[in-house]
């Protein structure tokens, strides 16, 4: 999320020209996931272009696609889920509930992700929803003990905990 509009497009033509070659060589699977990471960049090159809703409704779409493929057996699942960019993008336009509720459904199915954690915490305080906040941070803090990271999550998790 860089905010280079003219980089993300960029990418999405040499995403897609991936997904081709996939295509050709009959590995079906492998071009619909090269194919949905080229709408999440295309998704993203509408945010930097001020296109918001087209933003919204690409990524929303993507996420919707990603749900629905089975994970192949010898991968760990997504690096960044499509949902989660998804979640990101509504929270920093300020729509922290429906935020909450796409990192929520980030963790129904990829468990114990930090960043769906962080962004949850984060939606959560901006909607003033105590409760889940305090969920979120404790899940933040029990994930990093033993970690010695200086990232701003966990001080905001610590902090919101008092501890």
């Amino acid at each position: 999320m860089s905010g280079d509009a003219a980089a993300a497009r960029a990418e999405v033509t040499r995403l897609q020209a991936l997904r081709d070659v996939a295509t050709g060589l009959k590995i079906a699977y492998w071009a619909e996931q090269i194919d949905i990471q080229s709408e999440v960049v295309r998704g993203l090159a509408a945010c930097a272009d001020g296109k918001s809703g087209e933003c919204v409704a690409i990524l929303s779409a993507a996420a919707t696609r990603e749900d629905a493929t089975e994970k192949h057996a010898v991968t760990p699942g997504p690096i960044l889920p499509a949902r989660e960019t998804l979640a990101s993008v509504l929270l920093k336009e300020g729509k922290a509930a429906d935020a909450l509720r796409e990192f929520e459904a980030v963790l129904t199915k990829e468990p114990n992700r930090y960043r769906a954690f962080a962004g949850a915490m984060q939606a959560a305080e901006r909607t003033r929803d105590t409760g889940k906040a305090t969920t979120f941070a404790t899940r933040i803090v029990e994930q990093t003990a033993t970690a010695d990271s200086a990232r701003p999550e966990i001080a905001q998790a610590r902090k919101l905990l008092g501890k």
